[in-house]
């Protein structure tokens, strides 16, 4: 018999827990599986534990138990569990299972009762037991050999752990729950005895009932609150207490005829793991599976599954460390259809497979992640699944192999590229376009007709990341060779030509193969959906290119003023720094969450409005927001001074150390597939949050400067999602305010205050503002009157008025509400589709946050899909016309383009008349375009 104790899962207990106390997490399907990530990580955790030890993890069986016949009212209280809970018991069931650990649920008793047989049998025969619960009524099997850990809190409890947590030892916690009684499992108790007069009998008269019982004379002298009255109401209650005590009694003699050494668990079945991680979307879980499987293949020379030792699963992390030292690590066997070229002869061969081919995988290898800096380090292709091969060009560690000439090499495909009857597949394509653009021998890329990242975006922007690691995992159920196996990671990580070829080539050939694999994968998804596959080839394809251009374009900055600015910007925060410490009257850290705490709670007494997950006051921005808006003055300066820290370390200082030294200019990356509506993001810099209301902010877009000779024209799209509003919404208030070309702003003020339109002041139409553009993104009365500053009352008055006048946006609302609940998903006018999982959800806040996302999605998405045509549409005519000038920043709704003087007229009515004329709606898409030396003068 092994001397390791015997370890017993409460699995019910832990379940309810789990879902209780951790944040919801839902698939891409909107299938809730946070209780079962909850408990499995609790499972795993204990397992580390407990390496060597039995292990049972005991659930509740279905149906009811011995104690409903005693007591009909057992558990009578307790509400139905959850659908959202009942539909993770069975997958966490199968996950538990396929992890190899021995699963109990027996009929006619509770979880409790199987777990107390076993550890009294476990104790009778002189082994430990560890129980892991978080139910107090296990307390009363613990003994010598039995401890109670709860993983969750990290509390273990011996007799002495009991005797202080709950004031008696194991022995009497029987007692104490039977006059307490438990609401949540209902056992009634006896009525009017707590917590404090049951530890007051049970230690005043030194035992449990029947002592109690024997002695109901002494209870009167007790030192207890209503003593004098509480033997009469112990009499009373006799057999309630008698009852109840059956009832909290945990059985020990449930038959079950196990050996306590048959619990050890077994073998994992990895494929049904890798298959339930798949539907419960536990990325990194699967991902780790997969690789074991992989690796264990490669290094066996074949493609077969090697099932790791189940203790290999308890060891898992998010992420597998990196080797320290990746370029000395021997190599694992690459699939037999990768190749490193390195001699012409397969160059050769494999440049008439690529003029053959119909379609091209490529991807290009480089020495770092900016597009516009990182130098070309070698390319891969694929033409066909399971084949690859890469040419590396620039590899420079001692001893690497001859390389073919880079420029050579590039000359001959330069042909193949650059043609745009030959159609080519990338992922995230637009980084590549750039690095050849950039190349010795720049190559100007065309005929890409697909990108898988694109193409996953398209298919479900809210599925996975689109990142090639998770679309293989996802898709594929491959797990690709990571960078930082390869390179390591951290301040001695590689950069790409400094890795060994055995290593790099079939990591660069494994990007080919897994690009076109995915491709013809989610294409064929993509082509069952028509209208999805139009916004791929109309709008994400097509805006590829454009991008990339307007990247390497670049825009330029004036330096010498953003180092003005940062000046006087850190000369208002030491003046800020100096009031925010007169105002405490001490000197601290502004940047000092419990520093700031103490001054704000404990000094200076203010309110606190939210809590830490810690439970300490919280110092977080929009904490400070509320209390400043409160007029507290310390919060105000606070507020004033993290703006302006954050402008001036996000642009004013870091700006000029982004300019490009070999173009002097800053070139900004342009994400498509990150926002879910399909908005685009920048970054590096990200010139989607400067500022425009503020002055700090605009003297920033001051600094994005015409060349000379050229001037900057932006052209924005007036009130585009209001109008788009009106479009889907049908409403003629709407439609015809904007069709007769009246401020809707103004006209919903006229509306919604009932004064005439010439007589709406300036705060009415403020107010109007904040109504119609709040109702957009889901605004309850009670935003719209913090927004305003009225009642929420009053705000609510505001919003129905609003809706009586506007009926068709209330129409809206509510058909886009059950379209998404039916379908699950809402479209833009264009058909692109975002999905919302948690539409059905019986969680109420995730419901209606789903809800407002379904209204606002189709407006925020069309007014994204509309600027994307713009920007493909001006794209086309700049490049046919010759004319000099260049689009150089998008932003939001704006096309900011950079033209030469005396072509600023004639660009400037064309490119209102190409962005009007992006969507056909049933009012007029408005335009306002703007000419400046700057970025700031022309908006």
């Amino acid at each position: 018999m092994s001397n390791a104790p015997l370890v017993l899962v409460d699995g019910s207990s832990y379940l309810y827990r789990a879902f209780h106390a951790l944040p919801p997490l839902t698939t891409s399907k909107g299938l809730p599986t946070g209780a079962v990530k909850g408990v499995l990580n609790m499972l795993k955790s204990l397992r580390k534990q407990y390496p060597d030890s039995p292990f049972a993890v005991v659930f509740d069986a279905k149906g009811g138990t011995f104690r409903d016949a005693l007591f009909a009212e057992y558990k009578a209280n307790r509400p139905s569990m959850p659908d959202d809970l009942r539909v993770q018991v069975e997958p966490l069931h199968a996950s538990v299972r396929a992890l190899g650990f021995p699963l109990l649920c027996v009929d006619n008793v509770e979880a409790d009762d199987v777990i107390g047989t076993l550890a009294r049998q476990c104790a009778g025969e002189g082994r430990d037991v560890v129980i892991s619960t978080g139910d107090k009524d296990m307390a009363q099997l613990v003994c010598p050999h039995v401890t109670l850990v709860n993983t969750m809190t990290g509390s273990v409890y011996d007799i002495d752990g009991v005797k202080e947590k709950f004031g008696v030892g194991p022995e009497l916690i029987i007692d104490y729950l039977a006059l307490m009684g438990d609401k949540v499992d209902n056992i009634p108790g006896v009525p009017g005895v707590g917590e404090k007069t049951a530890l007051g009998l049970l230690v005043g008269l030194g035992g449990g009932l029947d002592v109690i019982y024997a002695n109901l004379d002494q209870v009167a002298g007790l030192p207890i609150r209503g003593a004098k009255t509480l033997a009469a109401k112990l009499s009373e209650h006799r057999d309630m207490a008698y009852l109840s005590h059956e009832l909290a009694t945990i059985k020990l003699d449930v038959p079950l005829n196990l050996e306590i050494d048959a619990l050890h668990p077994g073998a994992a079945d990895v494929p049904t793991l890798i298959e339930l991680y798949g539907e419960l979307e536990f990325k990194s879980w699967r991902d780790e599976l997969l690789r074991q499987n992989q690796g264990q293949a490669a290094k066996a020379g074949k493609v077969a599954s090697a099932e790791p030792p189940a203790a290999d699963l308890f060891s898992l992390t998010a992420s597998a460390a990196p080797p320290a030292q990746p370029a000395s690590v021997a190599p694992a066997a690459a699939p037999s259809g990768y190749l490193t070229i390195l001699e012409q002869a397969q160059f050769d061969s494999w440049l008439a497979k690529l003029e053959g081919a119909e379609l091209i995988a490529f991807d290009s290898e480089t020495t770092g992640l900016d597009a516009q800096q990182a130098q070309l380090v070698g390319l891969s292709f694929a033409v066909t699944a399971g084949e690859a091969a890469y040419i590396p060009l620039a590899h420079s560690y001692m001893g690497v192999p001859a390389q073919l000439d880079r420029d050579q090499v590039l000359a001959a495909l330069k042909p193949i590229l650059e043609d745009p009857r030959k159609a080519k597949v990338g992922q995230h394509a637009k980084y590549d376009i750039n690095i050849l653009a950039n190349a010795s021998t720049p190559i100007q890329v065309q005929g890409v007709a697909f990108d898988t990242m694109l193409e996953s975006y398209v298919l479900d922007s809210t599925a996975t990341r689109h990142d090639m690691d998770s679309l293989a995992l996802k898709y594929l159920d491959h797990s690709t060779i990571r960078f930082e196996d390869i390179a390591g990671k951290g301040a001695k990580q590689l950069t790409f030509d400094q890795i060994a070829l055995e290593l790099a080539g079939p990591y660069a050939a494994e990007d080919a193969d897994v690009t076109l694999r995915l491709h013809q994968c989610l294409w064929a998804k993509l082509e069952a959906e028509p209208s999805l596959a139009k916004v791929l080839r109309e709008i994400e394809m097509p805006l590829v290119p454009v991008l990339a251009r307007i990247e390497r374009q670049g825009a330029l900055v004036d330096a010498k003023l953003l180092g003005q600015h940062s000046v006087e910007l850190g000369d208002k925060l030491v003046a800020l720094e100096r009031q925010a410490f007169d105002i405490a009257g001490e000197e601290f850290n502004l940047s000092s969450p419990k520093q700031l705490g103490v001054i704000l709670y404990d000094k200076l007494g203010l309110p606190i409005i939210s809590k830490t997950a810690k439970g300490q006051a919280s110092t977080a921005e929009a904490v400070l927001a509320e209390l400043a808006e409160q007029d507290f003055e310390l919060p105000k300066v606070l507020m004033q001074y993290r703006t302006l820290s954050k402008l001036k370390s996000t642009y004013t200082d870091r700006l000029p150390e982004q300019i490009n030294p070999r173009t002097g200019r800053i070139h900004t990356s342009y994400h498509q597939a990150v926002a879910a509506t399909g908005r685009l993001s920048s970054s590096d810099p990200n010139l989607q949050n400067i500022p425009i209301r503020t002055a700090e902010g605009r003297r920033i877009r001051q600094a994005f400067v015409a060349p000379a000779g050229y001037k900057l024209l932006a052209a924005d799209y007036s009130q585009i999602e209001l109008r788009i509003m009106a479009h889907l919404a049908h409403d003629e208030g709407l439609l015809d305010a904007f069709r007769h070309g009246r401020d809707v702003h103004k006209a919903t003020a006229a509306e919604v205050f009932g004064v005439p339109l010439d007589e709406v002041s300036s705060d009415q139409r403020r107010s109007a503002k904040a109504i119609n553009f709040g109702l957009i993104y889901g605004m309850s009365a009670f935003g719209l009157a913090k927004q305003i500053g009225c009642e929420r009352k009053q705000a609510q008055a505001y919003i129905d008025v609003y809706f009586a006048r506007y009926p068709g946006v209330l129409a809206y609302m509510e058909r886009t509400r059950e379209q998404a609940a039916e379908q699950g998903y809402v479209e833009t006018l264009f058909g692109r589709r975002l999905y919302l999982p948690e539409i059905r959800s019986s969680n109420q806040g995730l419901r209606k946050g789903a809800e407002r996302t379904a209204i606002n999605a189709p407006m925020q998405g069309t007014a994204a899909d509309i600027i994307k045509r713009a920007m493909i549409a001006v794209d086309n005519w700049l490049s046919e016309s010759g004319l000099d000038a260049k689009v150089i920043l998008q932003v939001h709704d704006e096309l900011v383009l950079e033209v030469r003087e005396d072509l600023v007229e004639q660009v400037r009515e064309r490119i209102k008349q190409l962005m009007s004329g992006a969507a056909e709606l049933a009012v007029p898409l408005l335009v306002e375009v703007g000419v400046g030396d700057n970025w700031d003068e022309a908006h």
